[in-house]
């Protein structure tokens, strides 16, 4: 029986076998015992004057034990309840001098390094149990509002944002060198950057599908927001248009949140303490108004912002951190492309709220996006979060044939690569949006953590390949 499911449902005065990694040991006593289901550890109480004292010895922490005895009300503060122990056995030792997770306080990056044991910690295990719940809410919000869900390919001769940041798959020796027609496929592929382009195939026959499933990016990006290999949701609806795709999105991002505040309290409280503690660390000025319960309630219980990427410009350039130059990037001229520190400023200072951007110069942004009656902008939109900046990005997708057969020849890419893509402008068309999730983002929203790569178990970035 999983130790969560003992402190849910207690059955005092029962003899259980219960399985875990010890957390601690002490007054060769008290054995703490966790099992990864659930934060609290289960206090297991060893009659050490009758036990073997060799085998105690081996109680040490991060050894496996398999521990039988009643479970009984606990005597002592911290506990409900706890084991009474008859019997104890030691799966696995776990040597003191060379276990590397003993009880005290281990910096992220150094965590980081023993990624294969960081999941026996406090903070990696409420991350990763938020991580899953996230992953269920988000299967569970498309299913009930009838998407099917639909699995885009991961090697692929397209590249959908056009920006050429891809890994190369190849079975050739000397890898590009060689003519690609010799290559297993035929002709030189790649890693997915998205699978949005036949996530809208899936649309246009099954009315409303998502993805779910890695994406790569051969950025040379060592921030704490990217990473090579991440997680993408994306949703394609066909008959939606912008105003119905950021109503869905809206929606969606509100629903997951809830469910992790409904059922990752206990979680959410130790993360919530923790990113309490990190922000007293940091400069006044960088430290967020809000804790994390209460930014988490503060999205669910509040409309979204929405306004164009023209109002958006208009309040950037007028506002004191632009006209200070306390901006890296300042913002002089419309067309400007939108960072990290201009979407936090419009969401955590000057409105206070998320944001929803949309109508975005076509110039920087993506292909597919359909072009406005302006000619100048299209029709996208882009959800911002505080201490994140974009968390969702989107567009109705163009819709008309000649246009799009335009656009792709304006960014440079063979017709003859997205002549499927291209075909069904040409049968049976018709207004479709969609918008991509990167997994990982929102699970750093929902969180607290402030690097992307502790929200991943095994984080891929320029020159870390390892585990």
């Amino acid at each position: 029986m999983s130790i969560s499911k003992i402190l849910q449902e207690p059955t005092l005065g029962s003899v259980i076998t219960v399985k875990g990694w010890v957390r601690s040991f002490r007054s060769n006593r008290f054995i703490a015992l966790n099992d990864g289901s659930a934060l609290a550890n289960l206090q297991c109480v060893v009659d050490f004057e009758n036990e073997d004292e060799n085998q105690l010895k081996r109680i040490t922490t991060g050894a496996c034990l398999a521990v039988t005895g009643e479970l009984v009300e606990s005597q002592g503060k911290g506990q409900s309840v706890e084991i009474n122990v008859q019997s104890f056995e030691i799966l696995g030792d776990a040597p003191v001098e060379e276990y590397p997770l003993q009880p005290k306080k281990h910096s992220l990056e150094f965590l980081r390094e023993i990624a294969h044991l960081r999941p026996r910690t406090n903070t990696f295990g409420a991350v990763f149990r938020i991580r899953h719940a996230l992953s269920f809410a988000i299967h569970n919000y498309f299913n009930k509002e009838g998407f099917f869900n639909w699995h885009s390919p991961i090697i692929t001769g397209s590249d959908a944002e056009g920006a050429g940041e891809m890994f190369r798959v190849t079975t050739l020796p000397n890898g590009t060198d060689q003519d690609s027609s010799e290559d297993f496929f035929g002709k030189e592929t790649h890693l997915t950057v998205s699978g949005q382009l036949e996530g809208e195939l899936g649309a246009m026959g099954l009315g409303k599908i998502y993805t779910f499933g890695p994406t790569f990016r051969a950025e040379n990006s060592n921030t704490t927001r990217h990473l090579a290999e991440f997680w993408m949701i994306e949703p394609e609806m066909a008959f939606f248009d912008l105003e119905m795709n950021m109503d869905l999105a809206e929606d969606f991002l509100k629903y997951t949140i809830q469910y992790v505040l409904d059922n990752c309290r206990a979680d959410l409280e130790f993360l919530d303490k923790r990113f309490a503690d990190e922000q007293k660390t940091k400069p006044q000025n960088e430290r967020s108004e809000q804790g994390l319960i209460e930014k988490l309630e503060f999205v669910v219980s509040n409309d979204f912002v929405r306004l164009s990427y023209t109002e958006a410009i208009e309040i950037l350039r007028n506002c004191k951190p632009n006209k200070k130059k306390k901006f890296k990037y300042l913002i002089n001229e419309w067309g400007a492309d939108l960072q990290s520190e201009h979407e936090r400023y419009l969401v955590e200072k000057h409105f206070k709220a998320p944001v929803v951007l949309f109508d975005y110069p076509a110039n920087i942004k993506a292909f597919y996006m359909r072009l406005n009656e302006d000619e100048k902008t299209v029709r996208a939109m882009d959800i911002l979060f505080p201490g994140i900046g974009e968390i969702v990005g989107g567009s109705q997708r163009e819709e008309r044939y000649d246009v799009l057969k335009q656009k792709v020849a304006d960014v440079g890419i063979p017709e003859e690569e997205l002549w499927w893509y291209l075909e069904t402008r040409k049968f049976g068309t018709c207004v479709h949006s969609g918008f991509g999730l990167g997994f990982e983002r929102l699970v750093l929203f929902a969180t607290g953590m402030g690097n992307i790569r502790d929200v991943i178990p095994f984080p891929r970035a320029p020159k870390s390949a390892n585990f």
